[in-house]
């Protein structure tokens, strides 16, 4: 088994990487459901540190363990459920397995077979450090029905497998939403308290102030702000957009183009040199890049902002 932290695009290929069996597994369509009392760990079992570009939720009948993200540790037992996102690093461990059905799914998936709209019809999937929550018999039953009709299909491997895989998984988010998440509001976060956010945004206001100053000559990609936060970039991506309404892509623009304008308006910097400060190789680009935004040419916009 490698010793490196890995990025796990699938729960097969996270498996391939640690070492565990992944006959039960289909590498295709980004979704596995599987019993872990299947997979044989050798008890206790401890996991390396992972990345996953997948959501996941787990349902504990009857095991014991512990899910680790940062700092944060949670213990996970009987009659708990567990959702993870494809966000920060993270470990698990296990001491005990005799029933406990792992499900997890991308983003294609979700989009695929239940709806585009997928982050507006389950917003809670945005939703950043879940603690798993004991659920009362009741409930547990009735999700418990649901995620074994799911394996039986997975398990058919039929025409239609993953349409109705689809169905059902949506029956499933539906019901656990109602449960959990009835009033959870990711705009509301975004502008209140969501530290994936806040973040984000002093790291761009950081970022460009390097930049001006000449401490940094790189400018930022998305990739860059979400390691910066141990995050997927999909998963960035999604939590700024639904939190906050505007790509971070847009946000990205949006800075440059601020500083772009405060510089031709309050300084004498040659726009040559401006262009390198905001990360353009040639004054065309970034003239083309900030006409696209302001209708004007930077030459345009200094002439008509300078006193």
């Amino acid at each position: 088994m490698k010793n490196e932290s890995p990025e796990a695009k699938s729960l097969y290929e996270l498996y391939l990487h640690l070492g565990l069996p992944v006959d039960l597994i289909q590498p295709s369509e980004g979704f596995a459901i599987l019993n872990l009392k299947d997979i044989n760990f050798t008890l206790p079992y401890q996991s390396p540190s992972f990345r996953p570009d997948y959501f996941s939720f787990l349902f504990v009948k009857d095991g014991k363990g512990k899910y680790t993200i940062d700092e944060h540790s949670f213990p996970v037992e009987p009659h708990s459920i567990y959702f993870t996102n494809p966000s920060n690093y993270r470990t698990f461990s296990w001491e005990k397995i005799e029933e406990i059905y792992l499900i997890t799914f991308d983003e294609t998936f979700l989009k695929q077979y239940i709806s585009k709209e997928i982050f507006s019809a389950f917003p809670f999937l945005l939703t950043e450090t879940i603690s798993p929550k004991i659920v009362s018999d009741e409930f547990y039953g009735e999700v418990e029905q649901v995620y074994l009709n799911i394996h039986n299909e997975y398990l058919n491997q039929s025409t239609d497998t993953y349409r109705i895989v689809g169905h059902l998984l949506a029956v499933m988010l539906y019901k656990i939403k109602a449960y959990f998440w009835q009033d959870y509001n990711p705009i509301y976060e975004g502008n209140r308290s969501s530290q994936i956010v806040k973040s984000f945004k002093r790291l761009l206001e950081k970022h460009y102030r390097d930049l001006i100053t000449g401490k940094m000559e790189t400018v930022f990609r998305v990739q860059d702000y979400a390691n910066a936060q141990n995050l997927h970039p999909n998963y960035l991506s999604n939590i700024i957009k639904i939190k906050t309404g505007k790509p971070v892509t847009t946000w990205i623009a949006d800075k440059t183009i601020s500083e772009a304008k405060s510089l031709l308006q309050n300084s004498s910097m040659p726009i040559k040199e401006i262009t390198y400060k905001l990360g353009f190789s040639e004054t065309a680009h970034f003239s083309n890049f900030f006409k696209k935004h302001t209708e004007i040419s930077p030459v345009q916009y200094r002439k008509e902002h300078t006193i």
